[in-house]
């Protein structure tokens, strides 16, 4: 091999590893001709010997469009604060022409990949965070509350429940008058994560804007009733005056607002310690 090949091999090796959160993209799945990766953030000076939480993000865009660039912000601040974060690419139907059935399979199997390969990315299995907006709060949701839609080639015997649940501006009634009925009609009986809560299910915490025209605050109050009801805790978190994607890292603010309440909640699960304070820009 050429000399010079090798030095800038070399190099690109060296400025990858030195990078202040490594960042790798992982392929997780592929469906025939379609490959799907995630990308892996990790903490600055990771010990091999110690396991980390993990947050894993899936962006919004009613299951249609979105980009893991939505939730490059969150995942820059929690590896700061000691965690692994993970962008999740699924199938919509912009570029794949596929269902929020499909997008669903998808979400359940990269929580089942990070299961699996654990060891290899230092991840706490006890501590593993579900997050989203929107349409991928929905997924995040249904990772947790819905038993069907999973891709035939996953080994089912690997868990694709979460152990938190982070959810921002969530879609969780697809039922009708619910968003996205008119994609999956009687078809929500089974993948509305309002309609199948039950016993059992993770902590979670709901962020919502009073002005959401998508998803109506009373329908966040109902679905933290039902999941207390269960005994499963559940923070509502309102933001008065706001609309649907007011969480976005564009609306600074707003950002900065509901991602330290994101931490304090963590904290108070026993997934993240107080300090270290970072500070957001």
């Amino acid at each position: 091999m050429n000399p010079k090949y090798i030095f800038i091999l070399f190099l690109t090796f060296i400025i990858g590893c030195s990078s202040a959160n490594a960042q790798q993209k992982i392929l997780y799945k592929q469906i025939d001709d379609i490959k799907l990766y995630m990308e892996i953030y990790n903490p600055e000076s990771m010990d091999s010997a110690k396991k980390y939480p993990v947050i894993v993000f899936y962006f919004g865009g009613g299951w249609s469009s979105g980009s893991t660039s939505q939730f490059e912000p969150h995942a820059k601040y929690f590896t700061q604060r000691g965690m692994v974060c993970v962008l999740v690419d699924y199938r919509v139907k912009d570029r794949q022409q596929t269902t929020p059935f499909e997008s669903l399979k998808d979400a359940k199997s990269s929580i089942r990949f990070l299961r699996e390969n654990a060891n290899k990315f230092y991840i706490d299995t006890s501590k593993i965070v579900a997050a989203g907006g929107s349409a991928g709060g929905h997924l995040a949701a249904a990772t947790a509350l819905i038993n069907d839609y999973n891709e035939i080639s996953d080994n089912k015997s690997t868990s694709c429940i979460p152990n938190a649940l982070v959810l921002y501006n969530p879609v969780i009634d697809n039922g009708p008058g619910g968003y996205g009925y008119n994609k999956i009609g009687e078809a929500y009986k089974n993948f509305s994560p309002l309609h199948n809560i039950r016993e059992g299910m993770p902590p979670a915490i709901i962020f919502l804007g009073t002005n959401d025209q998508i998803i109506p605050v009373e329908t966040a109050k109902y679905f933290q009733k039902a999941m207390e009801k269960v005994k499963s805790q559940c923070v509502l978190k309102l933001y008065e005056g706001q609309g649907h994607g007011f969480f976005n890292y564009k609306n600074l603010e707003n950002y900065k607002k509901t991602v330290f309440e994101t931490d304090a909640f963590l904290q108070s699960i026993g997934y993240l310690k107080e300090s270290p304070v970072v500070e957001i820009k």
